[in-house]
């Protein structure tokens, strides 16, 4: 019995220098996006029969915790490890599955792109709590189970990059921090001991590039592999910047 074949079609090179390379693989149980691409590696000869350089892409946990393999799959932007070959060939009908670098990040190298931009925007936020001396007060105050359940799910993000291809307002023309950004601003604006930075968080989001430069397109909650709901954030982070806006011009008390 002949073994079922799949191709991976695969957009490679460096910058300025980036071509397609197609490779024939056998169709294993649970296979997936990431073992096919080891299976180059090992021997990374093309459907033509030429040998070539391995694939270089990134990975880390193989479980969708650490966001690094992330990639255009069919188009479509996703976790390569999560990615299962034979779901993917039923659904599109095609043993071909097409293979490419995020477009909205600097490319490295055939499927690694630089995310360095996502963290400097988390730093413009202050996406992270000042906890120094806090152990000398003891226990901070409860937080309720639904406050829980929000920040829970918000803080699942894995800097992935996902949201930020997917946004059509993320081009050369624009400074939009990205809609992740909305989703950590949320997560430690709700936090007990976070709250107190709250206005360090919501001021870089009044300018340029801040949360009016959302288009609402929705595309980040569709493609979002934790399912965040970024929608939600990004309302949230609305009216959160227009109060601060106003308790800013009227010097009023914060809340």
């Amino acid at each position: 019995m002949e073994t079922q074949k799949y191709i991976l079609k695969i957009y490679r090179g460096s910058p300025g220098n980036q071509y397609w390379e197609e490779f024939e693989l056998p169709l294993k149980p649970y296979v997936n996006v990431i073992s096919g691409l080891m299976e180059i590696q090992k021997n990374p000869v093309t459907r033509e029969g030429k040998k070539v350089e391995p694939i270089v892409w990134e990975q880390g946990c193989l479980e969708e915790v650490c966001g690094s393999c992330s990639m255009l799959i069919n188009g479509k932007p996703r976790q390569a490890c999560t990615a299962l070959i034979e779901p993917i060939i039923k659904q599109t009908g095609n043993n071909t599955i097409v293979l490419s670098p995020f477009s909205k990040f600097p490319l490295v190298r055939d499927l690694i792109v630089d995310r360095s931009i996502m963290f400097d925007n988390l730093k413009k936020v202050h996406a992270w709590i000042d906890a120094d001396g806090s152990f000398d007060r003891g226990f901070g105050p409860k937080i309720s189970q639904q406050a829980q359940e929000m920040m829970y799910a918000y803080s699942t993000c894995m800097t992935c990059g996902c949201c930020v291809e997917a946004c059509p307002q993320i081009n050369n023309h624009s400074k939009f921090v990205g809609p992740q950004i909305m989703g950590q601003v949320q997560l430690f604006n709700a936090n007990p001991t976070g709250k107190y930075n709250k206005a360090e968080r919501l001021r870089p989001l009044m300018e340029e590039g801040g949360i009016s430069d959302c288009g609402n397109a929705q595309n980040c909650v569709k493609v979002c592999p934790k399912n965040i709901p970024l929608t939600d954030a990004i309302a949230a982070t609305g009216r959160d910047v227009t109060l601060q806006a106003l308790e800013d011009i009227f010097d009023l008390p914060g809340r």
